[in-house]
């Protein structure tokens, strides 16, 4: 059986509701199904008629006023039409229209909704004459809400102006529902991503700020970075330096895989250094961050010319001079290169790991044999504080080899800076524990020692020395002969034994003098130590 045709629904529609009306003059609902089947029809003159009828017993209701402004736009009456949705939008009720517009053809609905869209615009871009901007707004968003309702999902640039509208009367959460709605629709609308980055920005939301600006760079940096460029002061720096934190963190964790970067990952990286550099061109930091990115590309001579404008100033940072020598070792200056690199040792650590990741195993090696050089020879000449960066670069290039930390623990001891200084050395004997090298181990004990002197450390000393000389005495010997000298070894070690014997631990007592006479064997409290030890513990304690 065939289904009726829909110009036969509309008669009959027509008919039962002019039935209906004839019964009861005052049945609106029959009165608009009448107007309703008319425009189905085509027949807009009666339906027009019709609606008048209607508006003149109801002049303020909503679901009539719509229908004529439809009917007016489709005959042409601009004029008409525009004060017709003037009316609807003044009474403030337009949640219920959506029945209503359903009734016109798609035609006809994209006709209101460009009409409305145009006004609201219209309203936005005009002087202000009296009417408070607040106001300008909740009328702009009247129409843009009628024109969203007359083209459903496809009033994508009415769903973005109204969100842009909420947004400037703080009414953040709506805002977010018409982004997210357009983004729904079109996951990739540039627009809707930089105004949603705004919106979770207001909201103290930077991370999920950074995504969506970020998505946005990956598909057109031509328009993010304008729409970066016009934001307030505040508001730009945020989102850039989240930017940047946001992609050096991208490229640290692609450059722990060791594995070359995919196409799309550097596309992404390039886009984001990119549009830092156009949006704030004098701000260094994001110009080494481009040149990170490029040398982890392998396009040296790029990054070099991307580099300039950090190097440029009459003081350029560390990081800037450092990314300067890691690009002279890729042409194989070394002695350019530890003089760039060392200057971010001392400051920025962690900088300078991210550097050493981009050079390949045999430059390493060798940026840390020619930083190692480079820090003895200004320990020989007597400049530990010059000699320090190049110690500590040797540390970390090397990958913390004892050699490398009895170096810095040696330099950072002549600077008086004992605390670090011990930490080296306690990282080479932890690593060290079972080493066969009985030469080294004996003057890393020693060193220890001389270090917890410069702590005021003496029992630390005095033990540290102990371990020296039982190790190998006469290697410990010449070695606390030659520094500090034997009164303050000796000195060391009388302290410590009179403390021991004051807590009647009498086998570290004569350990310590008998430690002490080793190195100065002339001294007197050593020797007194000695017989009083000997004396109190005769009581049966047995002493070796």
């Amino acid at each position: 059986m065939q289904s009726p045709s829909p110009h036969r629904d509309a008669c009959g529609v027509h008919q039962l509701a002019t039935l209906l009306v004839e019964l009861d003059p005052e049945d609106e609902a029959s009165r608009l199904l009448v107007a309703d089947s008319l425009y189905r029809l085509g027949r807009l003159e009666d339906a027009h008629k019709s609606l008048l009828v209607a508006l003149s017993r109801r002049p303020q209701a909503v679901t009539v006023l719509v229908r004529l402004a439809l009917l007016q736009l489709h005959r042409g009456f601009s004029y008409d039409a525009n004060q017709l949705v003037k009316k609807v939008v003044q009474t403030g009720d337009t949640a219920c229209l959506q029945p209503t517009l359903d009734i016109f053809s798609h035609k006809d609905r994209q006709l209101l909704q460009g009409h409305c869209h145009a006004r609201a615009l219209s309203i936005l871009r005009a002087e202000p004459c009296g009417v408070d901007s607040g106001a300008r707004t909740r009328e702009a968003i009247a129409y843009l809400s009628l024109a969203i309702f007359a083209a459903g999902s496809t009033a994508i640039e009415s769903l973005l102006v109204r969100a842009r509208c909420y947004g400037l009367l703080g009414q953040k959460k709506t805002a977010m529902f018409d982004f997210n709605s357009v983004l729904r629709a079109e996951p990739g609308n540039i627009q809707a991503l930089c105004g949603r980055a705004l919106v979770y920005l207001s909201l103290d939301q930077l991370q999920e700020a950074v995504d969506d600006v970020a998505s946005a760079l990956r598909l057109d940096p031509g328009t993010v970075v304008p729409e970066l460029h016009s934001l307030k002061p505040e508001a730009q720096l945020l989102l850039t330096q989240g930017l940047h934190a946001h992609c050096r963190a991208l490229l640290s964790q692609l450059l722990d895989t060791r594995a070359p970067l995919m196409d799309e990952d550097a596309r992404d990286l390039l886009a984001m250094g990119e549009a830092l550099t156009r949006v704030n061109a004098a701000q260094p930091g994001w110009h080494t961050l481009l040149t990170d990115i490029l040398m982890a590309l392998g396009r040296y001579e790029e990054a070099g010319i991307h580099l300039q404008p950090a190097l440029q100033s009459s003081s350029p940072l560390a990081a800037a001079q450092a990314r300067r020598g890691l690009l002279q070792l890729k042409k194989g200056d070394l002695t350019t290169a530890a003089r760039d690199l060392q200057c971010l040792a001392e400051t920025d650590a962690q900088d300078l790991c991210f550097l050493l990741r981009l050079l390949q195993p045999l430059e390493q090696q060798s940026l840390t044999q020619a930083a190692a050089q480079k820090a003895s020879t200004l320990l020989d000449t007597g400049q530990p504080g010059q000699a320090l960066g190049y110690c500590s670069l040797a540390v970390l290039a090397g990958g913390s080899l004892s050699c490398h930390l009895r170096l810095r623990a040696s330099c950072l001891g002549e600077l008086q800076q004992f605390g670090r200084a011990l930490g080296d050395l306690d990282r080479v004997l932890q690593e060290g524990a079972g080493d066969s090298d009985l030469q080294g181990r004996t003057e890393d004990f020693c060193s220890r020692g001389r270090l917890l002197l410069g702590l005021r450390d003496v029992e630390g000393a005095a033990e540290a020395f102990a371990r020296a000389l039982e190790l190998s005495p006469a290697l410990a010997q010449h070695s606390l002969w030659e520094r500090p000298g034997p009164a303050p070894v000796a000195q060391a070690f009388l302290h410590f034994g009179q403390r021991c014997l004051e807590k009647q631990r009498y086998e570290e007592a004569w350990t310590a003098a008998q430690s002490g006479l080793l190195v100065d064997p002339n001294h007197c409290g050593l020797k007194k130590l000695k017989a009083r030890t000997q004396k109190e513990a005769s009581s049966g304690c047995r002493l070796h």
